[in-house]
């Protein structure tokens, strides 16, 4: 690395230069953090994020189920929004961020950075620090965050997460065995990648000790032996991914004599299924109760063939103790359980690397979460956290809500996240004819967009207040529009409801009280004032039961203490 030139530096300049140097901590992770600013960062300066809802893209199934949240834009936006509408509220946040491989995984600038790149890891590490900093605001006191993370950036990451979180809130590193092995393996065979985990606060998050107390009902099956084991749910024996191997591509042989092959087959075909257990498991399972035999029409072989998941034993025989704390290992999800699932739903593999659907069921179950969390996800991919949360809240009867973020490089959001949750949420047919029943619930598709940041601080305070409209409607979770004038809006969600008052004259402020007040439900109004200290209550005799919350000022004082503008 070449030495800095200080020579033609002012005595100005200089000091802040030693400013910085004597500043610097001791111990812990150093890196060029101003060598390369984030353009995404320091647009901000000039231009303020809001939300703009896609028209025609939301979708609305029952008004009495969870309303769910996709943010197409750069999540440093989506983020700095959520700032002001989710602080302090989010219960879980897990993400997948890119792994910075030097294969054309991680952007920084709209270029793709490569191995050589000098300023590599420092870009990273820029890149993010700016985004989990954002992220801790939104965390509830109980609050917790997984990250997904592989060896190219997991020394740096857990280093940035003790300065970010403090290290005493590191909880694991949960390791996952996401392969069973690389080709391409010049050295040790790396087979693993890693899950981080730190807390808001010491000692509040909750664990499940019993890893079965919050998903009991999954396990509504009973057999023989069902008082050594515990009852017990079944999953296909067999699976489509990416990695395929003859070993694990042979024939079961049925309870009426027949032989069946993965995917339902009759005969050897290399089509890409296997089973998921080797032939000696297989032949164990059978010999011990762990396999089973479901008649199915449209399977070729007439058989579906089933392995137990047992309440209070494992799949290799061993008993799991009832009221154990969970482990930080998982070895039974492999990458290719996600590309199977996405080619399942889009007849073909639209998207090589998405996360299987299982590990974000897993990350939720490593704590005890309320009825209706609140669930993010802000490197958001095809959608895997949205489809897992929509999984639980079908098979659960729970009301959990995730919040999704993804870029549209490649027109991902587009083409692939939203017409996956789409097709969750509604149902799908697969390229076999099979239906898939949908899992129901709502979902509100918002794009960032943009206010100038008008250096007339009236004008700014005008401009933002047109503009954060559904900012507000996120930050209540009321989003259906009833009723729309040139002054003001009002938005409904069950017995909520929400105004939205944009007059600087207040001229038609007793028509809205007059529609308001006409209103049973808990009510709260936003009202444009030009006063930093907010709204005058004398202005607002007679309003019934409303809470009054005055704008834009709050939203500019996040952003402000964001972006330091």
């Amino acid at each position: 690395m070449a030495k800095k030139d200080y020579s033609n530096l002012t005595k100005d300049q200089l000091l802040e230069v030693i400013e910085k140097l004597e500043g610097k901590k001791k111990y812990g992770l150093v890196w060029d953090e101003e060598r390369v600013p984030e353009k995404v960062v320091t647009d901000c300066q000039d231009k303020l994020p809001v939300l703009t809802e896609v028209k025609g893209k939301e979708i609305n199934t029952d008004e009495n189920e969870p309303t769910h949240i996709l943010i197409e834009g750069d999540n440093y936006h989506a983020l700095s929004v959520l700032n002001y509408t989710h602080k302090g509220k989010i219960d879980l946040i897990y993400i997948d961020p890119p792994y910075n491989t030097g294969n054309n995984d991680f952007k920084y600038n709209d270029k793709f950075v490569d191995k050589n790149d000098t300023w590599r890891h420092s870009k990273w590490l820029t890149f993010m620090s700016k985004r989990l900093e954002l992220a801790k605001e939104l965390l509830t006191e109980k609050g917790i965050i997984f990250i997904s993370i592989d060896d190219n950036e997991q020394a740096q990451l857990k280093l940035l997460c003790n300065a970010i979180f403090g290290e005493e809130n590191f909880i694991t590193n949960i390791i996952w065995e996401s392969k069973t092995g690389a080709s391409d393996a010049k050295t040790i065979d790396t087979i693993t990648e890693y899950i981080l985990v730190y807390v808001k606060s010491p000692g509040k998050t909750n664990y499940s000790r019993n890893k079965f107390s919050y998903e009991v009902k999954r396990y509504r099956f009973t057999d023989e032996y069902e008082e050594i084991r515990g009852p017990h749910y079944t999953d296909n024996l067999d699976r489509g991914g990416l990695r395929y191997s003859d070993s694990l591509n042979f024939p079961i042989v049925c309870p009426d004599g027949t032989t069946t092959y993965p995917n339902g087959r009759t005969e050897f075909v290399n089509d890409g299924w296997t089973w998921k257990w080797g032939e000696t498991k297989v032949k164990w399972g059978l010999e011990n109760g762990y396999i089973a035999f479901k008649k199915s029409t449209s399977k070729p072989s007439g058989w579906a063939v089933l392995y137990k998941n047992y309440m209070y034993a494992d799949n290799e025989g061993n008993p799991i103790e009832r009221s154990a704390p969970q482990k930080n290992v998982i070895n039974d999800v492999k990458t290719g359980d996600g590309a199977s699932l996405i080619k399942q739903i889009f007849e073909h593999q639209v998207f090589k690397y998405s996360k299987p659907i299982q590990i974000v069921d897993r990350v939720m179950d490593y704590v005890e979460l309320k009825d209706d969390a609140i669930i993010l996800d802000f490197f958001a991919g095809s959608g895997t956290t949205g489809h897992s949360v929509l999984k639980f809240n079908f098979e659960f009867n729970s009301k959990r809500q995730f919040i999704i973020c993804t870029n549209n490089e490649g027109k991902i959001c587009d083409e692939i996240t939203y017409p996956r949750i789409s097709k969750a949420i509604k149902g799908y047919k697969t390229s076999k004819g099979k239906q898939i029943e949908g899992l129901g619930n709502n979902l509100k598709y918002f794009k960032t967009s943009f206010v100038a940041n008008n250096r007339n601080k009236d004008q700014l305070k005008i401009d933002i207040t047109k503009r954060c409209t559904e900012m507000l409607c996120l930050k209540e979770g009321i989003f259906n529009l009833i009723k729309e004038e040139a002054d003001y809006k009002i938005f409904q969600q069950s017995n909520h409801y929400l105004a939205v008052y944009y007059d600087f004259a207040n001229a038609s402020l007793d028509e809205l009280k007059e529609e308001m007040n006409a209103l049973k439900g808990e009510k709260v109004l936003y009202c444009f004032t030009v006063d930093n200290h907010g709204l005058d209550k004398a202005n607002f005799r007679g309003w019934k039961n409303i809470r009054l919350e005055p704008i834009p000022q709050k939203i500019l004082d996040v952003y402000k203490r964001i972006f330091k503008n």
